[in-house]
């Protein structure tokens, strides 16, 4: 899985729009809500408007452009409320009572930049924000419905917080790869499975269509998952914007800690195979979808 220079540049040309697009779009939502108080939309846009790499709100984008032919607007509201939910999880994960992490995205984290409080609270200020803009910019309330369903599920008690849950339960103890897939799959991976299909249902796609989308992200999030634990131990803190090798000095389970960085990176491959074959159905419309797996897999930081 590699493709040549000039299929690479088209690829990075193509994220870079997308990336450009969730950043405006953000802007703009924020820009609507005129009620936020200074106080709280200073450490909001200082956490939502860093420089992150927007894979999932890019994977909406993408999903729903294979679909339908092009990025429609429903898509970017998805895209954006995708994000604020990644990014209130990064704020609340980097604090102190959690995986105490001074930096992010290359920058002072956000209780570290502000205060702890003020960082819990533009945190949850996020999380809720994602569910009011859907509810009120998706013009379909049938469309609406659906992708509050779906973000709901991915990042709540069946998904994303309790693969948080796990994660620190199972610090400075003997995880099994059953039990590091459990936490992996349900910490990152539903939350890449819910951008796949947050931009399926956006685009129009029928339940053939999502299945598939269900299973792509399902796969690209786990691998994604599986690299970073590989750059934990191998990526130095410049190259990843935070602070490396703290998984291993926090007793985290992690690929490289439970199954060695051998076995780690034939894992991480064998996904990225399976995700693609997810994708032939929809043949040269995946083309983006297929390259962000390749991406994901050699990324480095």
């Amino acid at each position: 899985m590699k493709s040549d220079s000039k299929t690479q540049k088209r690829f990075e040309r193509d994220l870079e729009r997308k990336v450009k697009l969730v950043n405006k779009t953000l802007g703009q939502v924020l820009s609507r809500r005129d009620l936020i108080s200074k106080e709280l939309r200073t450490p909001i846009r200082y956490a939502l408007m860093g420089p992150g790499k927007r894979i999932r709100s890019a994977i909406v984008l993408w999903c729903c452009e294979m679909i339908s032919g092009k990025v429609n607007r429903d898509a970017q509201i998805a895209a954006a409320a995708i994000e604020m939910v990644h990014t209130y999880s990064l704020i609340h994960d980097d604090l102190p009572a959690m995986d105490d992490d001074d930096y992010r995205r290359g920058r002072l984290t956000c209780h570290k930049k502000f205060d702890e409080a003020t960082a819990i609270l533009a945190g949850d200020a996020l999380l809720t924000l994602a569910f009011e803009v859907l509810a009120k910019e998706i013009k379909n309330p049938a469309t609406a419905a659906r992708l509050v369903g779906e973000l709901a599920e991915a990042a709540g008690p069946a998904g994303m917080v309790a693969g948080q849950m796990a994660d620190l339960d199972f610090e400075n103890k003997n995880a099994d790869e059953k039990m590091l897939r459990y936490i992996h799959t349900n910490k990152t991976a539903k939350m890449f499975r819910c951008a796949a299909v947050m931009g399926g249902i956006c685009g129009g796609a029928n339940e053939k269509q999502l299945k598939r989308l269900r299973e792509y992200g399902l796969k690209i999030g786990l691998g994604f998952q599986i690299a970073d634990d590989i750059l934990d131990v191998c990526g130095t803190s410049k190259q990843l914007g935070k602070t490396s090798g703290k998984d291993a000095r926090q007793g985290k389970q992690t690929y490289p800690v439970v199954v060695g960085l051998d076995k780690s990176r034939g894992l991480a491959k064998k996904i990225a195979d399976e995700a693609v074959v997810a994708l032939r159905p929809f043949g040269e419309k995946a083309a983006m979808l297929r390259l962000l797996v390749e991406a994901l897999l050699n990324r480095t930081k």
